[in-house]
């Protein structure tokens, strides 16, 4: 039996889990209560990821970039239009949970005793200082999420800066990390279980009423990302690369096909590659680096989502953000779709870092689980999309692209 339910995909799981959920509230009505620990029990697993997933994430993902020396003229711009575009999705992630405000309509409460932590209230200067650790270890025993960030960034520079002398210390960050993949796998097989309690106790809360921010979710989730594949890449090179729109969606289609129904960026990698060198004409040298990097560090999908998620959380939850509330937004969903990358199930657990940095209850992340597989094959294939494009500009700055291949109708 047990082989049997682990031979299932784990978002069929998810998904009909859901499904089963929502039908049992109906059934269970105000019992459903009863099963929420359940719930309860899936979200302190996540919680019990989050700093330690954050801290070898973060760490491995810049000190696998190598020298800083080596990165060059390439990688600097490679990173500065990842930069951009991810400021980008996560602002547009924001606008579309102000404008359609998904969480509204729901008063959703927690569990008996539960509180709502808010951050607290800081002027600018108090705030930059907290941002700097005075203790990196209590730091991470307490769950201060943005100085636990700083401090995994400056490890993970200061380990680029020392070479070879801190290839140990590489090894061990690395292997922290797989060990932290394994263990999100691990937690994320409890997925099906918190979804299907959580989901029946707010359906016979709440009724039929509770469905329907979980379609507008959907709703804004691939608006969103459309948006960024027909407005913001086309941009990009049109002015940048100042190459033809329609060309390179021409080239890059086989690429998006295999991210949109595989969810997974690292099983369109070498479509992704094929497209971008023999269809775009991008020299395989700065190709390989680009996408490669690209598949690591540039989640325009993911950051969008998450931002997404934190508004409709706040929302659900009849919380009230300030400016610095969605400054730290921008900041976490940056760097939680940086830590994503690569990461079985990482989603979920970055969408606690972001609701963790403005105080909006982890409860939000089993609301949405059911229905995050249908918006993760969206998000990948603009997260690929965003790789070629990038790929494709950095590759017309350096003069290393072929653009008679470009604009060739011979792609196959």
């Amino acid at each position: 039996m047990l082989k049997f339910w682990l031979g299932i995909d784990l978002w069929k799981r998810v998904l009909g889990a859901l499904v089963v959920g929502i039908i049992a509230g109906f059934v269970m009505g105000d019992a459903a209560e009863n099963i929420r620990w359940i719930g309860d029990l899936f979200i302190r697993a996540i919680r019990m990821l989050i700093v330690p997933l954050i801290f070898f994430s973060l760490v491995s993902g810049i000190a696998a970039l190598g020298d800083l020396k080596k990165l060059g003229d390439v990688g600097g711009k490679a990173l500065l239009l990842f930069l951009f575009t991810a400021l980008t999705s996560i602002s547009l992630g924001l606008t579309l949970g102000t404008i359609f405000q998904p969480g509204m309509g729901l008063d959703i409460s927690l569990a008996q005793g539960a509180e709502i932590m808010q951050p607290p209230e800081l002027t600018w200067t108090e705030r930059l200082l907290d941002m700097i650790p005075e203790n990196p270890i209590m730091t991470m025993a307490e769950g201060q999420i943005l100085p636990l960030i700083i401090f995994a960034v400056l490890v993970g520079v200061s380990l680029l800066m020392a070479g070879k002398e801190a290839e140990p210390i590489v090894k061990v960050v690395d292997a922290g990390a797989a060990v932290m993949q394994q263990m999100t796998m691990i937690v994320m097989e409890l997925t099906p279980f918190g979804v299907f309690a959580l989901m029946a106790w707010v359906t016979g809360t709440f009724g039929f009423e509770a469905l329907l921010p979980l379609a507008t979710m959907v709703g804004l989730n691939y608006a969103g990302c459309f948006i960024i594949i027909l407005v913001v890449y086309p941009l990009i090179l049109k002015f940048i690369a100042k190459l033809p729109v329609v060309d390179f969606y021409r080239g890059i289609v086989d690429a998006q096909a295999v991210a949109f129904s595989t969810a997974s960026s690292n099983a369109a990698l070498p479509v992704t590659l094929r497209c971008v060198q023999r269809n775009l004409g991008v020299s395989r040298s700065v190709s390989s680096f680009v996408v490669a990097l690209g598949a690591t560090i540039n989640m325009n999908g993911t950051a969008m989502y998450l931002g997404l998620v934190a508004l409709f959380g706040a929302q659900l939850y009849g919380i009230e953000l300030t400016m610095t509330s969605y400054l730290l937004i921008a900041l976490t969903a940056t760097l939680g779709s940086v830590g994503a990358a690569g990461i079985p199930g990482s989603g979920l657990i970055m969408m606690g870092l972001v609701l963790s940095a403005i105080g909006v209850p982890l409860e939000t992340i089993a609301f949405v689980a059911g229905i995050n597989h249908i918006m993760d094959m969206m998000r990948t294939m603009t997260n690929v999309t965003g790789d070629a494009t990038v790929a494709v500009a950095v590759g017309r700055m350096a003069g290393e692209i072929d653009v008679e291949e470009y604009v060739s109708d011979d792609d196959i």
